[in-house]
């Protein structure tokens, strides 16, 4: 990763994020305008709130400020369709460009870059984290549920008692707000996978496959290779959980043991060898970069 790649990853959230009162606060102030003096109130106070929450976590990197940013951004771009579908001049100027900066954001917030900075925020010491693609069954519909009940089930039943809707507001209160807290649990798992490398070899870190990480010593590294995901696997275990895009072979010299992550609590899984893996980072030249500047076999 070149040194302008680190600093998008590191600094283009937290840029674009603090132009959001100046850029999209007008055409939210404006469709709050026709409601009551408490909605108005109570939507501004929590407008603030997760702007400088989601300005903290931009400027604070690690797997939680990551998993905060890739949902307050989204939930900023759907503010702001809302603000503009409530809107009397839709097709205004402060729409457009509310539109376009919460867009943004969100595409940055998503992106390759911002996931490797901020996974690596929490790292320690002389290790370097590469995280994971989201495994494709996820990636409609599942995912942007456990968004939703994140997102709603913590601002839907405030909202609904600013609008004076007390019974609904409270029962979306006691029974949202849990349920976004498992969502937030759920989502938050995928910004903690990711391929380590650390002075004694590298791990593979990915509770989806795996009930134990795998330590692969640097000795026992016999390659590393990108291959293309229609590539027939042979004798390698799969890891990438249905990601979709290219894979990373990681042939070992001697075999490992590996335990599957458990599917049901019924039935136990059983630890097996493996003389290769496949997995699915976010970016496998990266991977390979990395292998190399450790002097590990490419």
């Amino acid at each position: 990763m070149t040194p302008a790649a680190r600093n998008f990853g590191r600094w283009a959230t937290a840029a674009v994020w603090a132009t959001l009162p100046l850029l999209a606060g007008p055409i939210l102030a404006h469709a709050l305008d026709p409601r009551s003096a408490l909605f108005q109130r109570s939507a501004s106070l929590g407008l603030w709130i997760v702007w400088g929450a989601g300005l903290v976590a931009a400027l604070v990197p690690s797997t939680v400020a990551l998993t905060a940013l890739r949902i307050l951004a989204p939930a900023s771009l759907t503010a702001v369709i809302w603000a503009v579908l409530a809107s009397s001049d839709r097709a205004d100027t402060a729409a457009s460009v509310a539109l376009a900066v919460t867009s943004l954001v969100t595409v940055i917030a998503l992106s390759s870059f911002v996931g490797d900075r901020f996974v690596n925020g929490s790292s320690y010491g002389d290790e370097r984290r590469l995280p994971l693609r989201a495994p494709a069954p996820l990636l409609f519909g599942p995912l942007e549920l456990a968004w939703l009940v994140a997102v709603g089930g913590i601002v839907g039943g405030p909202l609904l008692l600013a609008a004076r809707q007390w019974l609904p507001g409270l029962i979306l209160v006691v029974v949202g707000w849990p349920a976004a807290a498992i969502a937030i649990r759920a989502l938050h798992g995928l910004s903690r996978r990711w391929i380590v490398f650390v002075p004694a070899g590298l791990v593979v870190v990915d509770q989806m496959v795996l009930a134990d990480a795998l330590l692969v010593m640097r000795q026992r590294v016999a390659g590393l290779e990108i291959v293309d995901m229609e590539v027939a696997a042979e004798n390698d275990t799969d890891l990438t959980a249905g990601a979709l895009g290219p894979r990373l072979r990681i042939a070992l010299s001697t075999p490992e043991l590996i335990v599957p992550a458990v599917r049901r609590r019924s039935t136990p899984t059983e630890p097996f060898e493996v003389s290769a893996v496949r997995t699915a980072p976010s970016r496998p030249g990266w991977v390979l970069a990395e292998a190399r500047s450790r002097r590990l076999v490419v």
